[in-house]
Formats: C-alpha cells, structure tokens, sequence
C-alpha cells in the first residue's frame, strides 16, 4: 500500500449485508470530494451473513481494502485489526450501520486539521436510539470521565478521528478487552469533540445489547483503572468499622433491654452475616475478574487473527 494515504477510513464490519452497499455508495462520494489520497478498510469480523462476499466485491474499487478475521472478535479488536493495515496520516473509524452518517467525515478533519488535535470525538445530536441503549452510554460517559480525566461527553460514538502518530501507539500496546476511544486520550495532547447528526439503524438489527454494553463498561474500568480494588479496600475498612460500633450497640443494648429485645438477637446475626457473605463473594468477582486479564495477558494470545486481506483492485500489499 502507498505510503502517501492522506485519510484511512476503518468500520468493523459484522452482519451489516443490509447496510453495506449503501455505505459503499453515500462514502465514496464523501471522500472524493476531499481532493485527498484515501482508503477505506472494511474489516469482516467474523460475519455469518453474506458480509464478506459483499466486501469482497467491493473491492474492484481502487479505493476499497478488506480484511477478513478468522472469527468474530468484537469490534475494538476488529478496530485494532484495521488500525494495523491502514495508511493514513488522519485515521477515522464508525460503525457500518450507518447511525454514524459518512457526510460528517469532513467535518472532523476539517476541526483535527485547524486546531491541529490529535484526536477528535464526536457527540451523537438528536440520538436515534431506544431508552435501554442510551441509559447505560451515559453511564460508560459518567465512568470515562472520571478514570481518564478527560471531559469528553459521548465516548459511545465510533465516529471519531485520529492522529496517525496516537493509532502507532495503540498497535504497539496489544491490550485485551481495551476500549479505544479511552486508550487513546492516554497518547494524546490535544483532544477535541464536536457535534455530528446521528441517524437511525438503515437495515438489521444492532449487534450491541444490553449485555455487550455491560461487559464494556467492566472493559472500561478493569483496564484504565484499579479502582474497584481501591473500593473494596476502603469499603472494607468502612464496613470492619461499622462492625465494630455495631457491637458495641448491642452489646450495650443487650445490658440495658435484656436478651429478649431482638428475638434474642438471633436475627441480626443473620443479617450481619448475609451482608458479609454477600460482600465476600462481591469482592472475590471482582478480583477475579482481574486476575482472569492478567491471565489473558501473560498468555500472550493474539486480540486478533488475519484469515486474509483482500487489496483494492490494481494495488498489491
């Protein structure tokens, strides 16, 4: 691939036959109109519908690179995967569901280029999801905020742009479970986000529920921060405190009311007892949840593995 790349274009790709030709047709023109050296990489992961053959064919356009993974390894990694073969100075990613609309691809490079930043994110106005979708972004937002330091307001959105210098730097990390958008305001100075149209889903269903949405927000903070150990420590020195006056209370309460007050205070053992317990086996999830990565880690496995990659038409890797 020639080195000269101006712009890469990177979307995962995964169950999007419905929307694929369509996001062919709005972003070429879109990047056309730049006057830049581009490419857009569709990257299969693991699709199960007629994705690939799609994507294949697509690339009789010189333009149009695909990489196939050998299964589906969700979509960061999927990003990561197209971040490793791309070209571009600036490198901008979305979804191919078209929620992320192609015609405000110039904008962000128009805003990365001006105020020279080395990551621009973007804000969803007029978000074209349902209750349950939304809710647990703003609480992904809220937790992003806190453990970066950066005050970003939509770190759910792909649509975003950046630095060819800031995408080295995350190849070179080879992270499980990471969550990009926050990875990368660890390598960048200057960060920006600005306001971009969000549109409904063109065809399919979203390949992001609840669930995934769960396990992201647990992405976000097991990789960025050790909070949730720092809470359990000092909620446990809290709770042993508390502990600790709650005898004396019944202690004195025993002395002044008799045994017979709390049913000889056979009820409150067992309520001390099932908060503990359950505190217990709270805090051992989550230390296992950390111990599990740093399994992962030391294993050393590979966050993704290329099946094959398909160049555009005339162009040789």
């Amino acid at each position: 691939m020639a080195d000269n790349i101006q712009v890469s274009v990177v979307i995962p790709v995964y169950n999007e036959e419905q929307n694929l030709r369509v996001m062919r047709d709005r972003i070429l023109p879109v990047m056309q109109e730049l006057h830049k050296s581009f490419e857009i990489i569709f990257i299969d992961d693991g699709s199960r519908d007629n994705s690939l053959a799609l994507l294949q064919e697509f690339t009789k356009n010189d333009h149009i690179k695909v990489i196939e993974l050998t299964r589906n390894y969700g979509q960061h990694a999927a990003i990561m995967a197209g971040f490793s073969q791309c070209s571009g100075n600036i490198v901008i990613t979305m979804d191919a569901d078209l929620q992320n609309p192609p015609e405000e691809i110039p904008k962000l490079i128009r805003v990365m280029e001006e105020g020279n930043y080395d990551v621009v994110g973007t804000i969803r106005k007029g978000r074209q999801d349902s209750f349950l979708r939304i809710l647990p972004s703003k609480m992904i937002n809220i937790v992003a905020r806190k453990i970066t330091g950066v005050g970003m307001h939509d770190w759910g959105c792909m649509l975003r742009a950046y630095r060819r210098a800031v995408v080295e730097r995350m190849i070179q990390c080879h992270e499980h479970a990471t969550f990009i958008p926050a990875l990368a305001t660890v390598f960048a100075k200057r960060v920006t986000e600005i306001e971009v149209n969000h549109e409904e889903r063109y065809g399919g269903k979203s390949n992001y529920p609840l669930r995934k949405l769960i396990n992201l927000q647990f992405d976000l903070v097991a990789s960025f921060s050790d909070f949730p150990i720092k809470l359990i420590m000092y909620g446990g020195i809290l709770l042993a405190f508390l502990g600790v006056c709650f005898g004396i209370v019944l202690v004195i309460a025993r002395l002044a009311y008799g045994a017979s007050w709390a049913a000889e205070g056979v009820f409150t053992l067992f309520a001390i007892l099932f908060v503990f317990v359950g505190l217990q086996f709270f805090a051992l999830g989550v230390l296992g949840e950390y111990i599990g990565r740093i399994y992962l880690e030391v294993r050393k496995r590979p966050e993704y593995v290329i099946e094959n990659i398909h160049p555009a038409k005339g162009k040789e890797e």
